[in-house]
């Protein structure tokens, strides 16, 4: 891959992953938690987005295909998922589980998901990394991609860091109004990701 390629891929995977579109949903879905356990949680979450992501750029779609799993399908469930997240986050379902954890001081750790999967490495971003691979065969071009994707991750790292000073900025009535307007937002790219999956099947135009 020569450079202006792998500038194209950056910016391919940083417009699909949007690391500063996650960083409001991050601090949404880490309310309350204190500040370390906040930063093993973004570094949990861009760990194992990137373990996702390079299992998928060395064997692709075969993945799926091997336990019969289409990539809309994937879609279809990444969706439905993302939408139980969002009706948690309409209803302050997780404000409720906390309260009702506190005498165990326990939280919820979002990390896997929905943050690694499939907020970051989700239908979009793993359709990617597969598309980039195999426009360059190879396994140092593999490795490449790889790199780009790290590059980013390490930019979302970066932003999910920065959730505590943002989450000061706002005050725990900000939070809530952001928390209530990202789950609309989730709640539409969740249907978003449904339709796609139906789309693709042929049953949504």
């Amino acid at each position: 891959m020569d450079s202006p390629a792998l500038i194209t891929a950056f910016v391919t995977l940083f417009v699909i992953i949007d690391p500063i579109g996650l960083m409001p949903l991050f601090v949404a879905l880490t309310q309350g938690v204190p500040a370390h356990k906040r930063r093993a949680i973004a570094l949990r979450a861009c760990i194992t987005a990137f373990s996702v992501l390079a299992l998928f750029a060395f064997l692709g779609e075969a993945v799926l295909g091997f336990v019969g799993i289409s990539m809309p399908a994937f879609r279809i469930a990444g969706g439905a998922l993302l939408f139980l997240t969002a009706l948690d986050m309409l209803f302050e379902r997780r404000t409720k589980r906390r309260e009702d954890r506190a005498e165990e001081d326990e939280h919820p750790d979002p990390s896997v998901f929905p943050l690694a999967i499939p907020l970051i490495a989700g239908p979009g971003s793993i359709a990617t990394v597969i598309l980039l691979a195999g426009q360059h065969p190879g396994l140092s071009a593999t490795f490449l991609v790889l790199g780009v994707a790290l590059a980013v991750l390490g930019v979302v790292l970066g932003f999910f860091l920065l959730a505590g000073p943002f989450e000061r900025i706002l005050g725990r009535t900000g939070i809530t109004v952001v928390t209530r307007l990202l789950g609309m937002l989730l709640a539409a790219l969740a249907v978003q990701f449904i339709l796609e999956g139906l789309r693709d099947f042929g049953f949504a135009g």
